[in-house]
């Protein structure tokens, strides 16, 4: 059974340490995230990643701020509505089912979530469905060894099995890049849905 994290616990979500070891604007930077794009940030929990993702893509761009936690998605529509945020879209989501349209947005960004997925690659094709043709995905993850902060070893995915999966799944142009001591960054392109 993968490892889910706990709602209770989304505090934790944005911290000083987090953001020391999970510096947004430079995994925004690393994935290469542009002005008019539409991100989907797939398990976006309180927006750590979409208020700094709407900033760069801009008024004519949108993020799809989603999750299946229903006190993650009120927890951030409380925070777009005090901060009058007009570019970030909440969806209440399941897990195989992110109900957006098909070929909706441009890039994805799963962070810290595919541990969590029990069927990877179900979830994947999901992703898939939902990026337009020529569409990114960017997926950081736990490096898959011990350290002092995150999930255990053995619920942690190897970035090798990320990016046969995104293969598997027809993403192209597979990079790879160590963040740091804690997390990798594996990106992919979807060509010729």
């Amino acid at each position: 059974m993968a490892h889910k994290f706990d709602v209770n616990n989304k505090n934790k979500l944005d911290n000083p340490r987090r953001r020391e070891m999970l510096p947004v604007n430079k995994i925004l930077d690393e994935i290469g995230l542009k002005a008019e794009d539409n991100l989907a940030d797939i398990g976006c929990g309180i927006g750590y990643f979409s208020f700094p993702a709407a900033d760069v893509i801009g008024s004519n761009g949108l993020v799809y701020a989603l999750d299946v936690k229903e006190e993650m998605i009120e927890e951030l529509d409380k925070r777009i509505e005090e901060n009058k945020i007009d570019n970030i879209q909440t969806v209440l989501t399941d897990e195989y089912n992110f109900k957006l349209d098909d070929n909706s947005v441009s890039y994805a960004l799963i962070c810290t979530v595919l541990h969590e997925i029990e069927d990877r690659i179900k979830f994947l094709h999901e992703t898939k469905r939902i990026l337009i043709d020529g569409g990114k995905i960017a997926v950081v993850e736990w490096i898959k060894k011990e350290s002092d902060w995150g999930p255990p070893v053995s619920h942690r995915v190897d970035s090798s099995d990320v990016k046969k999966e995104l293969l598997d799944c027809g993403f192209t142009e597979i990079s790879y890049v160590e963040l740091n001591e804690y997390f990798y960054i594996v990106k992919g392109t979807l060509l010729h849905k």
